[in-house]
């Protein structure tokens, strides 16, 4: 079966928005290793962008992340934030695209996340070997990028202004649930109104 985006499709935002929607292991009948190879850094953080904006579309926190395989450019995994969505507490951009990517060597990829990853999922980030990070978002929130450096992971700041956009309006209109994402719902009860 032949991909329908190749190397000589555009790089387009709705073929970006395409990847960001399809189940990642159905992702070869859609883009072939060609396309993928051609895709910048910047594509792949607007694909976490995109997947950030379909959480926020869902009534969740606007977070989304995208894991590729370094050599081969490849996604191997990527996920957004469900907190809201799923009821649960660390299901962020982060962990849902590690799960979604299973057990593999992360020594060999990169996360493309769209904001500065919390403690938990830096440290999840670390112990897993990710070899690189980049963080599309420095600007809402930021802190554990030194963290990740001082433990061998490979960390670049490429700020995506949408998705810079897309976190603070979220952040303006649902500042409970920001507070809640970041450090528990035991966080609503201490915050001085």
């Amino acid at each position: 079966m032949t991909a329908l985006l190749n190397k000589t499709s555009a790089i387009d935002e709705a073929a970006l928005a395409a990847i960001a929607h399809m189940p990642t292991a159905s992702l070869p009948v859609l883009v072939d290793d060609a396309y993928l190879a051609g895709l910048s850094d910047a594509d792949f953080m607007r694909i976490a962008v995109l997947l950030a904006e379909k959480s926020r579309a869902e009534g969740g926190c606007p977070i989304g992340a995208v894991i590729i395989d370094n050599e081969t450019r490849r996604i191997v995994g990527k996920g957004h934030n469900t907190l809201v969505q799923e009821n649960h507490p660390y299901n962020h951009g982060e962990t849902a695209a590690i799960r979604d990517a299973g057990r593999i060597d992360f020594g060999r990829t990169t996360l493309f996340t769209s904001l500065s990853p919390c403690e938990v999922c830096a440290t999840l980030v670390s112990m897993r070997g990710f070899a690189r990070v980049v963080v599309g978002d420095i600007t809402s929130a930021s802190g554990t990028e030194s963290m990740l450096r001082e433990r061998g992971v490979q960390v670049d700041i490429l700020e995506d202004a949408r998705g810079i956009e897309c976190y603070a309006a979220y952040r303006a209109a649902r500042p409970g649930l920001d507070l809640e994402d970041w450090q528990g719902v035991s966080a609503l009860s201490r915050r001085v109104e």
